[in-house]
């Protein structure tokens, strides 16, 4: 669904999950049947939810683009808009408007091996992507999912992984750099699990998501493992306040991160993030 750039349409919090101390899930339905029979979008896309009087901020979009009556967004309240909207519960209404941006490469993954490198906590961009190969198994190759945080504590959806680790042709491996001492996986870098993977590299497509420094790591290595950068695919941040490339604030270099991204092939812009100034 190509999205509109006109006013945000009312959605109704459904429920509320509340994932850590300042992480929570919203599930949101549009109140409006047909907006909600029309609305399309691929995992890894983006809304912008509003608040009126106090403003928008882009999320990405965690649930399941086949899954109509409900759109899932998971949320860390770290700046003003986000803190207002970590009040709400089921009753309330927030303004969207989306999706906005391009997702992940589902459809030319299907009958490929898959790699998805995660850092920190900026899974949820590809948590959708996941859950998506997941509900349609029997389309996909083999599944690796890697998942790096910096302390242990900060390691959410425990009982995802657990239970992603239990299907066939899947592989979960989870890092930390800091453990506790209950830590049970890697030590280190996400990154060196990479060489735990047995990568067949000209039928794997790379799924990249999480700090740039760990994505500039990760697609490295992976190009090492003689992975085409054409299939290595990476979500990107930047200041989106419009969504659809008229504001600027997200350019890098050629490119509007809110309209030509999030999710780009690194063999576009491996280049601009390893360089300084963009």
């Amino acid at each position: 669904m190509k999205a509109a750039a006109g006013a945000p349409r009312e959605a109704q919090v459904l429920s509320r999950t509340d994932e850590t101390a300042d992480m929570f899930t919203l599930h949101l339905r549009l109140t409006d049947a047909r907006a909600r029979a029309a609305y399309r979008f691929t995992p890894g896309q983006f809304n912008m939810l509003y608040l009126p009087g106090i403003g928008g901020v882009p999320i990405s979009i965690a649930s399941d683009p086949d899954r109509r009556e409900t759109l899932d967004h998971t949320i860390r309240a770290v700046g003003r808009v986000t803190r207002v909207l970590a009040q709400l519960r089921a009753g309330d209404s927030v303004g969207l408007r989306g999706p906005y941006g391009r997702g992940w490469p589902m459809h030319d993954a299907e009958g490929q091996d898959l790699v998805v490198v995660t850092g920190g906590l900026g899974c949820a961009p590809v948590v959708a992507a996941i859950g998506y190969v997941v509900a349609r198994r029997e389309r996909f190759g083999r599944l690796a999912i890697l998942q790096g945080v910096k302390h242990s504590a900060d390691l959410i959806w425990r009982e995802r992984y657990d239970a992603w680790a239990r299907l066939p042709d899947t592989r979960v491996r989870l890092a930390a750099d800091k453990p506790d001492h209950h830590w049970g996986d890697h030590i280190g870098l996400v990154t060196d699990l990479l060489d735990e993977v047995q990568l067949r590299p000209d039928r794997t497509v790379a799924l990249v998501c999480g700090p740039e420094p760990m994505m500039l790591a990760a697609a490295g290595r992976l190009a090492r493992l003689n992975v085409p950068e054409t299939r290595i695919w990476v979500s990107l941040e930047r200041g989106f306040q419009c969504g659809v490339g008229h504001c600027g604030h997200c350019q890098l270099g050629p490119y509007f991160v809110c309209r030509d991204g999030p999710v780009f092939r690194w063999a576009d812009v491996g280049w601009l993030l390893g360089t300084r100034g963009f």
